[in-house]
């Protein structure tokens, strides 16, 4: 019997920091299941004017997802932003969001997904999953800072502390990416220590800020290779 590591499904696959229509084909030709649309900021890489991050989830097919970061914490601001760029998605990458967010967003754009995330530092990110997970389809685990000086609020290229990411995964009844410094080097022992639902990267598949088809390459391989369904004991009497 092996040991090889098995899902219960499909590990999806978010890119993000997609820049243009052409990243966008890209990243779904490589079998991405989403692709990230970065807003404004604080600090951090792949931000994109709103025109463009229209044209882009315009020009997404479904059933990929179109997922649209914004830093946006009221709830007048949020549902703007959506508006303005069409996507079918928010992650609301910011943890202080106003608490009026998530109803807003119900109200005003029902077939609009809600993902939040939260920056992993320590066992306080436990609780902030906790509390917010009720009220979203899905958590995105990162490695941001939002209380430094000038604030990271994702796209830092960092690995956290996946034993906290585990014990997330294993106590909300949500789907839950986990994203933070992955690359086809590190991808395996991520999903066989976290198991989440899907990842997400965005430093990891591009060189010079730019999205790169044999790092994604890589990337999907080793993806595939870390969840790869080992065969039963009758199929290895077969």
């Amino acid at each position: 019997m092996t040991d090889t590591f098995t899902v219960p499904h499909r590990l999806r696959l978010k890119i993000c920091c997609i820049a243009s229509v052409a990243e966008a084909r890209m990243a779904i030709a490589a079998g991405a299941d989403a692709v990230g649309l970065v807003g404004r900021m604080p600090s951090g890489p792949g931000p994109i004017p709103d025109a463009t991050i229209l044209e882009i989830a315009a020009a997404v097919p479904p059933p990929t997802a179109t997922f649209l970061l914004t830093s946006e914490v009221t709830p007048s601001a949020v549902v703007a932003h959506v508006k303005r760029t069409a996507v079918n998605t928010v992650q609301l990458v910011d943890e202080d969001v106003d608490t009026g967010v998530y109803d807003a967003l119900r109200d005003a754009l029902p077939s609009v997904r809600i993902v939040q995330v939260i920056h992993v530092q320590d066992n306080a990110s436990i609780e902030r999953a906790f509390a917010v997970a009720g009220r979203v389809d899905a958590l995105l685990l990162d490695s941001g800072n939002p209380s430094a000086a000038v604030r990271e609020l994702g796209g830092t290229g960092r690995v956290h502390d996946w034993s906290i990411s585990r014990s997330i995964v294993e106590h909300v009844d949500v789907p839950v990416f986990l994203a933070g410094g992955l690359t086809a080097a590190n991808v395996g022992e991520a999903v066989r220590g976290v198991q989440p639902f899907g990842v997400d990267l965005c430093s990891g598949v591009r060189t010079n800020g730019k999205l790169d088809h044999q790092k994604v390459r890589s990337f999907t391989n080793a993806l595939a290779q870390a969840t790869s369904v080992p065969l039963s004991d009758e199929d290895d009497r077969d």
